[in-house]
C-alpha cells in the first residue's frame, strides 16, 4: 500500500483516501463514529429546543472523541490541524460510510 502524504491532494476527493489511511485503527474509527453521533444528536437537540447555549459543546464532543482515538490508539496527529474543513467533511463522510457498511466498524 502506498502512503499518501498530506501535500498530495488538491480536493476533498484526493484528501479522503489520506483521511481513511489516518483512521486505520478500528477503535479510532469507533471513537470518531461515537463523537459524530453525539454531535448530530446535540445539534438536533439545540435546534429543536433552541437551547443555543449548548453549541459550545459541539467541538468539545466532536474533537474530544476523535483526538482520543488519534493520540492513544492511532498514535498520529489529527488531520484537523492542517486541513480543518476537509477533516470535518471527512468525519461526516466516514460516518456515512460506516453506516452503509462501506467501511468496517
Amino acid at each position: 500500500m502506498q502512503t499518501i502524504k498530506q501535500s498530495d491532494f488538491q480536493s476533498f476527493a484526493e484528501f479522503y483516501p489520506y483521511y481513511l489511511q489516518e483512521h486505520g485503527d478500528p477503535t479510532c474509527r469507533r471513537l470518531h463514529f461515537v463523537g459524530t453521533s453525539l454531535v448530530i444528536s446535540l445539534l438536533t437537540f439545540v435546534l429543536v429546543t433552541q437551547s443555543f447555549v449548548w453549541l459550545w459543546a459541539l467541538p468539545v464532543i466532536g474533537y474530544g472523541f476523535a483526538w482520543v482515538g488519534h493520540f492513544f490508539f492511532e498514535k498520529n496527529r489529527p488531520a484537523t490541524f492542517k486541513h480543518p474543513w476537509y477533516s470535518l467533511a471527512g468525519d461526516f463522510v466516514m460516518f456515512k460510510d460506516i453506516l452503509i457498511r462501506r467501511i468496517d466498524w
